[in-house]
């Protein structure tokens, strides 16, 4: 089958939810890159990038909410407080060592 632009064309959902994701990776990244940069400057920059990296990524999945195409699950107070303990945990465990 041969492709064309009609049928290989992303529709307004699909188009939102790839540039969602790629901001998700581009936040990954920086966030790496800030993790492991070697010089104040160097990791000002790459803070600077992840700062604007997310406005975006919150402004895509507002669009997409406000849309209906992207809706989260609310995280069940049980489930938050046992997240909490485990970070509570592995906190006290950090600063025992």
């Amino acid at each position: 089958m041969k492709l064309t632009k009609m049928n290989t064309q992303l529709n307004e959902k699909d188009a939102i939810q790839d540039m969602l994701e790629s901001e998700k990776q581009l936040m990954s990244f920086y966030t790496t890159a800030l993790f492991e940069g070697s010089s104040k400057s160097l990791r000002k920059s790459f803070s600077t990038h992840l700062n604007s990296v997310a406005e975006n990524q919150y402004s895509l999945f507002s669009q997409m909410s406000s849309r209906g195409y992207y809706t989260p699950t609310p995280a069940q107070k049980q489930m938050i407080d046992q997240t909490t303990e485990t970070f509570k945990k592995e906190k006290k465990q950090l600063e025992a060592n």
